[in-house]
């Protein structure tokens, strides 16, 4: 066999190799493609049912009536639960890792919505803001009610410390109650801290910012149904995407999530009524914001309510 035949074939066996590996390829990928199909459409469905829910005038209307029938009724479940649940455990990993950071993770995904439906309907990074704006000023009112239900505490509580009773010559205490040594120079997170005993008229801030962090989600996530109904009348709109779909699925898991927690402790632990007054705190707060403020006009004092100018803008572009 002379040079130029092993060099032909040769070239010709390359060809068949990558025409092989080409064709190995596509067959691999076509599965993929399908599977990827079908969840972006199980993705398409599933949003466009929920976004039909939330902007509803039913929900927008009347969620907060089932928030405070959750309060109200809730503690009522504490009879038939088992104290052996693992949700009865404080130290449970929802508590742990949700509960303490309520408005942390409701902000990161809320934020995260507003911002790719702003960007969907090709605005402008100021009108973003602007949307985005709405949730530094519910952070900074929880920020205040920290602060100011603290000093509250602090300032209709007690701190006291347990003594053991003393015992007489026959071993039996002469007193039945246990003895409390009154503190007057600590706080209420020093005196737990120091393990002695508080007591106090408190309003629970768990149920607060569980409550007010609920209306929000319910409240922003009503702005994702016109813009759906938009880009479907119009042809040239472009189609809300799979990004935008997904954390807007993610906004309605976390809303489970903290429905379930606050379900969790009013039937596990109940105090009333201090979780009714919370609960009561975060529905004003609520109120005053989307149901007043937010609906004047928009402007640079006002941030305006959810979803405006996100759908005139671009019917004007």
């Amino acid at each position: 066999m002379d040079l130029k035949t092993e060099n032909s074939l040769n070239g010709f066996t390359q060809e068949i190799n990558v025409e092989t590996v080409y064709r190995v390829a596509a067959e691999l990928i076509a599965p993929g493609k399908f599977i990827l199909g079908l969840l972006d459409a199980v993705l398409v469905f599933v949003t466009n049912l929920l976004a039909r829910v939330f902007g509803s005038s039913l929900v927008r209307r009347h969620f907060h009536l089932f928030l405070s029938g959750l309060l109200l009724f809730g503690p009522v479940m504490s009879f038939w639960v088992s104290k052996y649940s693992i949700f009865a455990n404080s130290n449970h990993y929802l508590y742990r890792k949700f509960l303490k950071s309520t408005w942390g993770w409701t902000c990161t995904f809320t934020g995260s919505f507003i911002l790719l439906l702003s960007i969907s309907a090709h605005h402008s990074p100021s009108l973003s803001l602007r949307h985005l704006s709405r949730l530094g000023v519910v952070g900074f009112l929880w920020w205040g009610c920290q602060r100011l239900l603290g000093l509250l505490e602090d300032a209709a509580g007690t701190c006291y410390e347990p003594v053991t009773p003393t015992k007489d010559i026959q071993g039996t205490s002469s007193i039945a109650q246990p003895l409390l040594l009154l503190h007057e120079d600590h706080t209420k997170a020093s005196c737990l801290k120091a393990n002695m005993v508080w007591r106090g008229y408190e309003v629970s801030q768990d149920v607060l910012i569980l409550c007010l962090c609920c209306l929000v989600l319910v409240e922003e996530m009503s702005a994702f149904s016109p813009q759906m109904d938009q880009s479907q009348s119009k042809p040239l709109q472009r189609q809300p995407g799979s990004p935008l779909r997904f954390i807007f699925l993610l906004c309605v898991l976390l809303l489970a999530v903290w429905m379930f927690l606050l379900l969790c402790l009013l039937a596990y632990f109940p105090k009333l009524p201090s979780q009714q007054l919370g609960g009561a705190l975060g529905y004003l707060g609520w109120r005053g914001l989307y149901q007043g403020w937010y609906r004047l006009k928009p402007s640079w004092s006002c941030p305006g309510p959810p979803g405006e100018e996100l759908l005139t803008t671009s019917d004007r572009d």
